[in-house]
């Protein structure tokens, strides 16, 4: 079945954490990395983001430089269906909203109109999502996490290319969330498996790194 381009974005601490475990937004990025990645956004037809991540975050997903062209679609994957109508995701931009999701009717009933609301099985089904966007038009799609989602696609094998900027930074916690999050379905300390991906760019950016890996 036809799917979209999957294009994973992350940045990370050089001991693998994207967050702290602190009640605030840990910044990992650079006004220039920022920048980038706003870029990045410009040229995708929607980006994905896991329920967690719009709780914590409260993420608006819109571009920053507003000359850059229109938003892209915005997705969220919930299992409990149980997302805030007060989140930016949905108040903020005019840019079609998806909620792919294991209990639709708890999402509908919660969201009313402000998104529209699709059936991913239970659990969920990322066949079914990324088939039901490629159905939608959604040619290319950037995946900002959290960590659970990357692991998701990480562990399905979609992954096109990968983002990853490392930051000169030790969170030294162990319960931070780290980048690729845990096997889905699996134990904690499953068995690592390489990814079929090839380094195409390292690039120093001010005290940054950005390292881009693709497929093929």
């Amino acid at each position: 079945m036809p799917r979209p381009y999957v294009l994973l974005s992350a940045a990370m601490s050089l001991d693998g954490a994207i967050d702290d475990t602190s009640s605030s937004r840990l910044m990992l990025s650079d006004a220039a990395d920022l920048d980038r990645v706003d870029a990045e956004r410009a040229g995708v037809d929607a980006i994905m983001i896991g329920a967690g991540t719009l709780r914590r975050d409260d993420p608006r997903l819109v571009l920053r430089d507003r000359s850059r062209g229109a938003d892209p679609v915005k997705v969220v994957l919930s299992g409990s269906g149980e997302l805030d109508p007060s989140a930016r995701f949905f108040t903020v931009g005019d840019a079609p909203r998806l909620v792919y999701t294991s209990r639709p009717e708890r999402a509908m009933a919660g969201l009313g109109g402000s998104a529209t609301v699709v059936d991913a099985g239970d659990p969920i089904d990322l066949d079914r999502v990324l088939t039901d966007l490629s159905a939608r038009g959604v040619a290319r799609l950037m995946v900002e996490g959290g960590a659970q989602v990357h692991r998701l696609m990480i562990d399905a094998g979609v992954v096109d290319e990968l983002q990853l900027v490392v930051a000169p930074l030790v969170v030294g916690d162990s319960a931070a969330p780290r980048f690729g999050g845990t096997a889905t379905g699996g134990p904690v300390g499953a068995v690592a498996h390489r990814l079929d991906l090839h380094l195409v760019e390292a690039r120093p950016m001010g005290d940054l790194a950005l390292l881009v890996y693709r497929a093929g």
